[in-house]
């Protein structure tokens, strides 16, 4: 009984040393405990020990890893694991001593509730990162010169979310199967990705062909796409050279239900927006496309029920094809729109594949952003996607709102809620909005107005109410604090007296 008194004390001494958080550098020892003076020497043996609510820091080191490192242990539901990049550092994964082979990956995550964010893994046998698992969160890492897709998602893998990820130059030998992001062949559903960007790899951009898998939904919001179906010098692969390639498969029978918003092709060598034969439902919201071979090809029947939305896009050049059943409204090619260069601020590349910015959000650049009195701004359709004037924006970018500085009458014409930033957010966003002048029964103007602020979840339940009490006219912040919330995507909703305004934000824990 002593001696097992002497071992549970001994566990017990192990756990609390660890304190729920490890490190990993190239300098340490999978002997050592795991503590930041003494930490592991490889992730592996750090996935290996973690327990739901554990944090294992990476060091901004690189590793060499010959062999994938395999995540199957998994975290709960308001309780993920984590593997992060140390704070300020950026750990590079080498891949590239391993060979050729379909088993041969970075990272392989088999475990559910991981959040892995701010890894680089490159030059990997296989794919740079396999997911099988569900509900993980891969945030601001990137993929390149793996030797099949960047990041693939299959066998099952459903409600994950990619965030600010990168993935380019990967490319297998015969040049067909590098995808830079594929949720395809046995996928599960509910998988989503945010802010993403995909270039130069050998074949697709994004690939949902399926195998295996049917009638599953992908979401991909605010991604960009672009030189797909070329190699890393410059020179035309023999990939297929989509850019979104929304579905497929071996009998062209099946349904991947896909849904883009605010995404972004150009110069993909052969399509930019593609069905290839995909016979589910395909909707496309506020997308632009430009200098692709060709922009937007959706021409094959769909399954019965299965419908394709096509609103609010804009297509620089011919559009492309789309069948008659698709169901439009508002798009750049329709009347009465005429679309030209001086629609648009740039239309200049410089600055698509810069360094993103500390938060992880893309870059800010011109590139295809409306120009001052284009006759595409204002001129949407209302498809639940948040705008600032008087009507949605055609394509990809909104067009942003002067922001009211002053405190007197005429701080602002009216009511203007901004996105908040950062987006996503960690636990802490600031929300912008500006409040306008009133005028009263007797015609003076009142600088006064009830504002009220409230966040809510997805599934309509308030969590916080921000602001709730007058305010003068002028422009405000006010910050949310989402650390006793989970991961997700909240509402947050502007209301004063009749004008009532609601944005989505994205919470990642």
């Amino acid at each position: 009984m002593s001696s097992r008194i002497l071992l549970a004390a001994c566990l017990l001494l192990t756990v609390s040393a660890s304190a729920g958080t490890y490190y990993v550098s190239t300098s340490g020892n999978d002997l050592n405990q795991g503590t930041l003076d003494s930490p592991f020497k490889s992730i592996s043996k750090a996935t290996g020990l973690a327990l739901p609510g554990d944090t294992i820091y990476v060091r901004g080191d690189t590793f060499v890893v010959a062999v994938t490192i395999n995540i199957t242990r998994s975290g709960a539901a308001g309780n993920m694991c984590s593997l992060l990049a140390y704070p300020g550092e950026r750990p590079l994964l080498d891949c590239s001593s391993m060979a050729l082979g379909s088993s041969n990956r970075g990272i392989n995550l088999g475990g559910s509730y991981w959040h892995i964010k701010g890894l680089d893994i490159v030059r990997a046998g296989d794919n740079g990162m396999r997911i099988t698992g569900s509900n993980n969160a891969v945030e601001f890492c990137s993929f390149a010169g793996n030797m099949d897709t960047g990041l693939q998602l299959d066998n099952g893998a459903s409600n994950n979310r990619i965030i600010n990820c990168d993935s380019f130059d990967n490319s297998d030998p015969a040049q067909g199967n590098a995808d830079g992001f594929a949720p395809k062949l046995s996928v599960g559903t509910g998988n989503y990705f945010y802010g993403c960007r995909s270039w130069q790899n050998s074949d697709d951009g994004w690939d949902g062909y399926l195998r295996g898998a049917n009638g599953v939904t992908t979401t991909l919001e605010n991604c960009w796409c672009f030189l797909n179906g070329y190699l890393s010098n410059g020179s035309p692969s023999t990939g297929n050279g989509n850019g979104f390639k929304m579905g497929g498969s071996d009998l062209k029978d099946l349904e991947h239900n896909m849904i883009l918003r605010n995404c972004l092709a150009f110069d993909n060598r052969v399509k930019g927006f593609d069905q290839n034969n995909n016979k589910g439902s395909m909707t496309l919201l506020n997308c632009t496309a430009y200098r692709n071979g060709t922009n937007y090809s959706i021409t094959q029947a769909l399954d019965s029920g299965r419908t394709l939305t096509v609103m609010n896009c804009v297509a620089l050049g011919s559009y492309g094809f789309l069948g008659a059943f698709a169901v439009q409204a508002t798009n750049s090619w329709m009347s009465p729109f005429v679309v030209s260069t001086a629609d648009f601020v740039s239309i200049d590349t410089a600055g698509v594949r810069a360094p993103r910015k500390p938060d992880g959000s893309l870059p800010d650049v011109p590139y295809m952003h409306l120009a001052p009195g284009s006759d595409l701004i204002n001129a949407g359709t209302d498809v639940g996607i948040s705008y600032n004037g008087s009507a949605p924006d055609l394509g990809a970018f909104e067009t942003e709102e002067p922001v009211a500085v002053s405190t007197t009458p005429a701080a602002a014409a009216e009511f203007v809620f901004f996105q908040n930033y950062p987006n996503p957010f960690n636990p802490k966003t600031g929300i912008r909005y500006s409040v306008p002048a009133q005028s009263g029964r007797d015609g003076q103007v009142s600088g006064v107005s009830e504002v009220k602020i409230t966040v809510y979840d997805v599934l309509g339940r308030e969590v916080a109410v921000l602001v709730n009490e007058k305010k003068e006219a002028g422009t405000y912040e006010v910050r949310f604090d989402g650390s006793r919330l989970a991961s997700g995507v909240y509402i947050y909703r502007l209301t004063a007296g009749s004008f009532v305004q609601s944005r989505k934000m994205l919470l990642l824990r």
